[in-house]
């Protein structure tokens, strides 16, 4: 580890030599792709040079003990030591951490596909209600969010909504939210009180970008529509929404939310390429199947992830074991802890497979 250490360390120090070069300075690509080499590795460097202050501290500690000290200042000294093994302790597992293999999908802003599963119409409230927690999360993240695509029922819930989420490190707070998710609830239309259970299904995809995936243009067919449901008089009587069919996957996606038939295209090229990245990383984690297994969930869209609990006010996380009694605020958005706990969970087995 301090090999990796000190060769970043090393790395930063030549980064920020070239940056302060005329030469570099006056070339903006470059110096562009330099800053973010740096800023990449930048936290670790200063965390590794607040390891090695302590170390040194330390260190210098365990000299003085060898010398002859009254017993006050020993008892002291004595402690001292302790509290420097325990914080150095502490940063050495914050730079394992950090030298973990990074996801490079970490970064990327995220389209979120939420549909109603079992259970009628709860079910689609059910989906209304993920809907809300997503938005008012993002919102408390200070993320941009934009429909795609609304697919709404009669009682005011969902069928079907797509919605993209724009903001700093958006996937790696949201990629564990992919899977089924149950509610356990006594409908309002339930005269006897039975309690009971519905589901729908999330998938957080990265937003692929022009560098990630190409699609052939001679590969989708677009069929353009007119527009159902609400959405006023323009969208309902020309013919701006659009579907599109990716030929070699049968992949479809249909947009109608736009008056433009060519803002309706682009939601839909963008959703389409997200799918095929989303299937390519699949295919990808297929391969390699056990380092799956090592992770937080198998990453199946039809893993059932957590069950939301009404009458106890519980939430449960099944894959790592976690109940939380807030499901009030939970559904509106509170979901930081579970976040926070779901990313710690895969950080340790990570660790632990490294460590083996």
């Amino acid at each position: 580890m301090l090999e990796k250490l000190d060769f970043l360390e090393e790395k930063y120090i030549e980064l920020t030599d070239k940056i302060s070069d005329p030469e570099i300075l006056s070339d903006s690509k470059k110096l562009q792709k330099l800053m973010k080499e740096q800023s990449q590795i930048e936290h670790i460097v200063l965390k590794y040079k607040e390891f090695k202050d302590i170390n040194g501290q330390l260190n210098d500690s365990k000299e003085m003990l060898k010398e002859k000290l009254d017993d006050d200042f020993k008892e002291m000294v004595k402690e001292e030591v302790k509290e420097l093994s325990e914080i150095l302790d502490n940063l050495e597992q914050e730079l394992k951490i950090l030298l973990l293999p990074k996801d490079p999908n970490d970064d990327k802003d995220v389209i979120v596909e939420i549909r109603a599963g079992v259970g009628g119409d709860e079910a689609g409230l059910f989906a209304g209600d993920l809907l809300r927690m997503y938005l008012r999360y993002a919102e408390r993240q200070g993320w941009k969010a934009e429909f795609i695509t609304l697919n709404e029922q009669g009682i005011g819930g969902y069928k079907e909504v797509i919605f993209s989420i724009k903001g700093k490190g958006a996937y790696s707070k949201l990629k564990y939210e992919s899977g089924v998710h149950r509610v356990q609830r006594v409908p309002d239309t339930e005269s006897s009180g039975r309690i009971h259970t519905s589901s729908a299904t999330v998938a957080v995809l990265p937003e692929a970008d022009d560098i990630d995936i190409e699609i052939n243009p001679n590969e989708v067919r677009v069929d353009v529509f007119r527009s159902s449901g609400n959405g006023g008089q323009s969208v309902n009587t020309t013919d701006s929404a659009v579907r599109l069919t990716h030929i070699p996957t049968g992949i479809v996606i249909s947009c109608q939310d736009e008056k433009s038939q060519l803002k309706n295209k682009d939601k839909a090229f963008k959703v389409l390429k997200a799918r095929l990245y989303d299937k390519y990383l699949q295919e990808q984690n297929d391969e390699l199947a056990q380092e799956r297994r090592s992770q937080v969930g198998s990453g199946d869209r039809s893993e059932r992830i957590r069950t939301y609990n009404f009458p106890q006010g519980r939430v449960s996380d099944h894959r790592i074991g976690l109940t939380l009694y807030k499901l009030d605020s939970f559904i509106d958005g509170d979901i930081t802890e579970m976040i926070d706990s779901l990313t710690t969970s895969d950080q340790a087995e990570k660790l632990k497979n490294i460590s083996e």
